[in-house]
């Protein structure tokens, strides 16, 4: 039974944990922070529960691709889903003309909804859903294909070396559903000539085939993830900072916690963001290029957060994602690129997410709000050198401005919404960088680029012999690029397609008993 420390309890950890712990390695799991999860984490503020960050997840339905990794480790039944609504996945205010659009679910649905407000682009949209489907299509880990190329798609899409502005425009000639189109592009850091088709592509068909909120929080699945790493036989520890790792002739040796204990291993994996991981070991552990080439890597854009009690029986549940955008032409300029620059501060926030998390048996009025805005680490920068509970007042009189800037900007959306509020809360991107050890607070991790692909290309194994990667940094983010990525860290240990061979074979037993059970589905 061979050992494996993973440095980092957040999604990426956890899913690889789990993975290996039922492959039979004896896992331990170190977590710096005193709950586990990551992005899965809940905190509670002025009594009421909020989630950090995985919002809005895709891949859960019925034969998709991350519920069955989950059934595969025996909890997609445990995991508390609600579905959004069919006829409207998300909508999206344009402050400009006080439009509302709203889109529904499913490859006819999408086109259906969206060809309502723009009825001469039928046929264009459906060549871009379309295109849309064929470009995922060729991502073999994505599908669960047995592959050698992990996540990369084939060179040889003549879609694949677009970015994704350029993606849409190849389908779409009408400038203002062209911007419609982009509305997720802020949330993923998208940036305008840079952001590669693929990512568009991959984010849009997992909300296209339906997403799914998690009731009463996102920490539940954590913990279930925690428990497949316990049962069989392994350990998940907060509070255990590593601050040290032992490295002689490029293999670890040790590594150390803040409270002076040692571990060792096998193998080693690390869920923190690279250039993080590099603060832990002395300079001459990783060949210096290396550690140059992640380091240059720009990392994708950082956000502030409102977390937003309401009172009682003041504002509705609204099952679906609301988005707001100021502008059509600045869909593409949340955040600077190299062809545009970012909003003027006086403009800022010039779009964000606005969601009702559900309760588990969810009413018809919602409890609290959760708000995200894409901003850029250089708004933070003066305050780069302080730590939590610590920054000063003029920080603290910087986020109150920032908090009703984009409140004012609700009201717009939701007319009365001020009048809703019992109390907000505020978290910025040095809250992001300080609690998940992500470089200048980034929420997905190293940005790519379509101009330079090979740039973010981090495989996961690494420069030292037993020391390899996982989450959002090797390959996409969310709660469904960074369990595939979990995948590719678990096959350089165990082989190529192990995992995934494992995968299709338990899908292919159940679908076969179910047949069985119920011989109307093969009918």
């Amino acid at each position: 039974m061979q050992q494996v420390i993973i440095i980092g309890a957040g999604l990426g950890g956890l899913f690889t944990a789990a993975l290996l712990a039922k492959e039979g390695f004896r896992v331990t799991v170190l977590e710096k922070n005193a709950t586990i999860g990551g992005g899965l984490q809940n905190f509670s503020r002025f009594g009421v529960s909020f989630d950090t960050g995985m919002h809005v997840i895709g891949g859960m339905q019925p034969g998709g691709n991350i519920r069955r990794m989950c059934e595969y480790l025996g909890i997609a039944d445990k995991i508390r889903l609600r579905d959004v609504d069919d006829d409207c996945i998300d909508s999206l205010f344009f402050a400009e003309d006080h439009a509302t659009y709203r889109i529904a679910k499913g490859r006819e649905g999408f086109v259906s909804s969206l060809a309502g407000y723009f009825p001469r682009q039928r046929e264009n949209l459906q060549r871009y859903v379309d295109a849309l489907f064929e470009l995922v299509e060729q991502a073999d880990l994505f599908n669960l294909r047995p592959s050698t190329g992990g996540m990369t798609l084939y060179l040889g899409s003549a879609d694949f070396m677009l970015s994704a502005d350029q993606f849409i425009a190849k389908y779409i000639d009408d400038p203002k559903l062209a911007s419609v189109l982009a509305y997720f592009s802020p949330l993923y850091g998208g940036r305008h000539g840079e952001t590669p088709a693929f990512v568009h592509a991959i984010i849009n068909v997992l909300y296209i085939n339906g997403p799914s909120r998690f009731e009463g929080g996102s920490a539940h699945v954590a913990d279930l993830l925690a428990d497949v790493v316990r049962a069989n036989g392994g350990s998940v520890l907060t509070r255990h900072e590593v601050e040290w790792i032992e490295v002689q002739n490029r293999h670890v040796e040790f590594v150390r916690t803040r409270g002076g204990q040692q571990f060792t291993a096998d193998y080693y994996i690390s869920d923190i963001h690279p250039c993080s991981l590099f603060g832990l070991m002395a300079d001459g552990a990783l060949p210096r290029a290396y550690r140059n080439r992640l380091d240059s890597i720009p990392n994708a854009h950082s956000a502030l957060s409102l977390f937003i009690k309401l009172k009682d029986r003041s504002f509705p549940y609204i099952n679906h994602t609301e988005y707001y955008m100021s502008r059509y032409d600045e869909i593409w300029s949340f955040l600077p690129s190299a062809s545009r620059p970012g909003p003027p501060d006086s403009e800022w926030p010039l779009g964000f997410l606005f969601m009702t998390p559900p309760e588990v048996k969810q009413g018809p009025w919602a409890n609290k709000v959760i708000i995200t805005a894409p901003m850029p680490f250089s708004e933070v920068e003066r305050w780069a050198d302080t730590r939590v509970g610590h920054r000063g007042d003029d920080y603290e009189q910087w986020k109150k401005q920032r908090a009703a800037a984009v409140l004012r900007k609700v009201e717009e959306m939701h007319p009365g919404f001020l009048q809703c509020v019992e109390a907000v809360n505020t978290a910025s991107p040095l809250t992001i960088r300080d609690f998940y050890a992500a470089k200048e607070g980034t929420i997905c991790g190293f940005s790519k680029n379509v101009n330079n692909i090979a740039l973010s290309q981090v495989p996961v194994v690494t420069k030292i012999k037993n020391l390899l990667l996982t989450g959002q940094n090797n390959n996409l983010h969310g709660f469904c690029g960074v369990p595939l990525t979990a995948i590719n860290t678990c096959e350089a240990i165990l082989g190529v397609n192990h995992i995934v061979n494992r995968l299709n074979a338990q899908f292919s037993t159940s679908n076969a008993q179910s047949s069985t059970l119920n011989p109307q589905k093969t009918q």
